[in-house]
């Protein structure tokens, strides 16, 4: 076996393999096929650790490294998006069908529901992307229809709250002003309200229709906010919960709550 002074310039071929280094900052390599080992001088330690870091890694690039593969929430979680999907088209599709087929007379009541029916079958077409990308771990369908499937899946959801929070002060006006709200009880007043909860619930998710794209860093379907971002998403989240949840509820509890006054107030008086 052949030793080389530290000053000589080593004659070992590039793929060497980096084995150790003693503690007087020279960096040992050894070639199996020469059977050599040399030193070379290290001016400080931590340019050995960098050169030891470097040479690792260029070893380990000659290696295949095994794509992840999904767990139990990538098999899981597409799985219960199927069925939610298929359970919720089935169900809608009756709905659908029986209000537009067999409902002899115009009712709002059955205005409202057909709106709130066709807005969850739009949401549901959504879940079969959503649950390719969480089994895939990213977005294979590009950049258009992730815009394309984010703003349907968020336009749908508001326009569902909507309709509920329009439903929930039908209610009310029918058992608490009966005579008073007859006006606001026709069909063409329902279509025209069920149309302005469209229009409106396009218009909140305006920012979804913006900023959705495919993730650089991951390729996941998200929405891509500009600088400064956490502002911009602050403020998406408190803008929709106040939007989409608080203000709904409100108007949904207090509905409810003067339908039981009222009631309560019936009952006592007979």
């Amino acid at each position: 076996m052949e030793l080389i002074q530290a000053t000589q310039v080593s004659l070992v071929p590039q793929d060497k393999t980096t084995t150790a280094w003693n503690n007087s900052s020279l960096l040992i390599y050894y070639h199996p096929l020469l059977s050599t080992v040399s030193y070379e001088s290290i001016p400080s330690i931590s340019q050995a650790e960098d050169s030891f870091l470097f040479n690792s890694s260029c070893f380990n690039t000659t290696k295949d490294i095994p794509t992840s593969l999904p767990g139990l929430a990538g098999v899981f979680i597409p799985l219960i998006y199927g069925i939610v999907c298929i359970v919720g088209l089935v169900g809608n599709t009756l709905v659908i069908h029986v209000i537009v087929n067999y409902t002899k007379n115009e009712s709002v009541t059955n205005i409202y529901i057909l709106n709130l029916a066709i807005a969850d079958e739009l949401f549901m077409l959504g879940l079969p992307f959503l649950a390719v990308q969480n089994a895939l771990l990213s977005w294979p369908f590009g950049s258009l229809m992730c815009r394309v499937v984010m703003t349907v899946d968020a336009f749908n959801q508001f326009t569902s709250i909507f309709c509920l929070t329009v439903m929930s002060v039908d209610r009310y006006l029918a058992v608490v002003h009966p005579i008073r709200a007859s006006w606001w009880r026709r069909p063409h007043v329902a279509k025209a309200i069920s149309a302005t909860v469209w229009l409106v619930s396009f218009v909140v998710v305006l920012p979804v229709v913006v900023f959705a794209d495919v993730l650089k860093d991951d390729g996941n379907c998200s929405i891509v906010w500009p600088e400064p971002a956490e502002v911009w998403k602050t403020s998406f989240i408190v803008y929709t919960c106040t939007v989409g949840f608080f203000c709904p509820l409100l108007v949904i509890s207090l509905c409810y709550l003067l339908i039981i006054i009222k009631v309560l107030l019936c009952i006592e008086c007979y």
